[in-house]
């Protein structure tokens, strides 16, 4: 069976994977784009596309990602616990 989630917990997953994305991709800056179609996304699925913009939208407000016009780039913050969790 399925688990049902809230809107919450369905944004909160999608953040975490495009930090994980974006953490793993990194020194490469990619485009939104790009992130939607690691995750598997087709660039022209609008709720798709809308969830990672939002993702993206919520750990820049939360200092974990910086988004440079199209371009979503890890923080310093965000890579020192990436590195601090991989050791």
């Amino acid at each position: 069976m399925d688990e049902i989630r809230t809107p919450a917990e369905d944004d909160a997953v999608i953040e975490a994977a495009v930090l994980r994305q974006v953490l793993a991709l990194y020194p490469v800056q990619v485009t939104l784009d790009e992130l939607l179609r690691e995750l598997g996304g087709d660039p022209g699925d609008f709720a798709q596309r809308d969830a990672v913009e939002r993702a993206v939208r919520d750990l820049a407000a939360a200092g974990l990602l910086h988004r440079i016009e199209d371009f979503a780039v890890p923080s310093r913050a965000a890579l020192r616990f990436d590195e601090l969790i991989v050791s």
